[in-house]
């Protein structure tokens, strides 16, 4: 008899369990299901393996939601995720769908808390308010001489590969943007491009790593697994060093401004400072767990995602000699044979160096995808009826390669596409059609282009980029092999070659 209560019992709860998701699965039904899914892991087991296996699996995803017309539909464990590509169904989304997917986003949380981008909508948004004033324009372009500073330091460094053949310029680009995060983030010399191991930066970076891994294997997921496995002593190791750091910063920031409060002293430039007054100040504002939640954001994604974005801008400008030509034409132009510095009143004359910019954005987004939840119903323009407990999948990549929006040339660099003096009529109708069109503007974005274009500019005017030594000029022309951790990146380190241009040459 106990075996009849036992299969009793299972049935009942498997029935509630399908009432319970029952509009889910009417979904799945109407939206064809991408190829490839297991039965229990869905398109889980598609991301077993290292990080460019990872990546190549989401490029698949992106064209066969493609192949689908931009809508498609894929099972992760138990989770119902819709696939997009289609800018018209993805502006709609970002609309309504305001909360993150907290399917992957709660293991980002491990490591960075509610800082802001992934953050409860609830925490959030009032956060984005208080962090907004270091983000205006006015004050990013105080910001402008530091990232001149720290990106001739980095050119500087890099003539130490002329004559040596190929080389990886990431561990130079990310060390910039990492020493020009540090600066206008917390106030504070890193000094990590004199010190490429400071621990900082390996803590933050090998821990990212981590958490990106985890999020997309979902037999990692459950705790009681993950707690137990070798890998989380070394995440908490990298965690507590990086929490250490923050917070004797964050002891030293909120003395200085209460010190300069007395004095007076209103001009600030640094995230840290803007977030203590900004917030209610030394004693009604932020406490130091949320100070370091939102230093830990800037850290994360100003450094990775600003030096993912110039390496592959730089890797494309050595691949398009004519591109660069025009690019360093743009820049004798604006600065003459002078090694003047770079100033805020120059970024915005710098428009061809900004489409490039943006059509490597287009090509190689730092984020391949986002994820968001449903709440409520949600119509797509397809008349497709999005449930409450499923999640959305954009899949950038495929959605900046979909031929169907940016024509037969999709995989082609062409930064034409964003040059506005340019009579080319190949552009994409659609202006949401690009990861600058489609996401909520975040504050971020200008930080970024103007650290971006900076280190650009000085790069260019100091060195011809070339390709890797031996090159083939059809592999020249190929998408790059790229791979995915938290942010997607080139497998071969972003390899190049540089020679020094002769001061007539700038």
């Amino acid at each position: 008899m106990l075996w009849v209560l036992v299969l009793v019992t299972a049935v009942i709860g498997a029935a509630q369990y399908w009432w319970s998701r029952r509009k889910i699965y009417k979904l799945k039904a109407e939206v064809p299901g991408l190829p490839n899914s297991n039965l229990i892991f869905g398109q889980g087991l598609g991301f077993i393996g290292n990080s460019e296996d990872r990546m190549k699996h989401l490029q698949e995803m992106g064209k066969w939601t493609n192949e689908y017309g931009g809508l498609a539909s894929a099972w992760l464990g138990n989770r119902l995720f819709i696939c997009l590509t289609d800018p018209p169904s993805i502006e709609v989304v970002s609309k309504t769908c305001l909360a993150k997917d907290e399917f992957t986003l709660r293991f980002f949380r491990t490591a960075i808390g509610n800082g802001s981008i992934f953050a409860p909508v609830n925490i959030w948004h009032p956060r984005r308010k208080i962090n907004s004033p270091f983000y205006s324009l006015k004050n990013l372009n105080k910001i402008v001489p530091q990232f001149h500073t720290q990106s001739i330091i980095m050119v500087d460094l890099m003539r130490a590969e002329l004559g040596k053949g190929d080389f990886s310029i990431w561990k130079y680009v990310t060390t910039y943007t990492f020493d020009a995060v540090g600066e206008s983030a917390i106030g504070f010399k890193l000094n990590s491009q004199g010190n490429p191991d400071h621990y900082l930066l390996q803590a933050i970076d090998e821990g990212t790593h981590m958490v990106a891994k985890r999020a997309l294997q979902p037999w990692l997921h459950p705790d009681v697994v993950y707690k137990n496995l070798p890998v989380y002593k070394q995440f908490q190791k990298h965690l507590e060093g990086a929490y250490a750091f923050l917070d004797k910063v964050i002891k030293s920031k909120r003395l200085e401004v209460k010190e300069n409060k007395n004095n007076r002293k209103t001009d600030r430039t640094n995230f840290l400072e803007v977030l203590i007054e900004s917030s209610g100040g030394i004693h009604n504002g932020y406490s130091e767990v949320e100070l370091r939640e939102e230093i830990m954001v800037m850290m994360v994604a100003g450094n990775d995602t600003s030096a993912t974005a110039v390496c592959f801008a730089a890797v494309l400008l050595s691949r398009y000699p004519e591109v660069q030509e025009k690019v360093l034409q743009e820049l004798r132009e604006v600065f003459g044979d002078s090694d003047r510095e770079v100033t805020a009143e120059d970024l915005p004359r710098l428009k061809y160096l900004e489409a490039v910019f943006k059509e490597s954005l287009r090509l190689y987004p730092p984020v391949p995808v986002v994820a968001r939840e449903v709440h409520s119903d949600v119509v797509l323009p397809s008349g497709t009826t999005l449930v409450d407990g499923t999640s959305v999948m954009i899949n950038i990549w495929g959605l900046h390669r979909s031929a169907a929006w940016w024509g037969a040339d999709a995989d082609q660099f062409r930064p034409e596409r964003f040059w506005r003096p340019s009579s080319d009529t190949k552009r994409c109708s659609c202006p949401s059609a690009t990861l600058l069109g489609i996401r909520i503007k975040t504050h971020c974005q200008a930080y970024a282009m103007l650290s971006s274009k900076t280190a650009l500019a000085n790069l260019l005017r100091r060195y011809r980029l070339l390709p890797p030594e031996g090159a083939r000029d059809a592999d020249l022309q190929r998408p790059l092999p790229v791979k995915y951790d938290i942010m997607m990146k080139a497998n071969d380190g972003f390899a190049v070659r540089i020679e020094e241009r002769s001061p007539s040459a700038t």
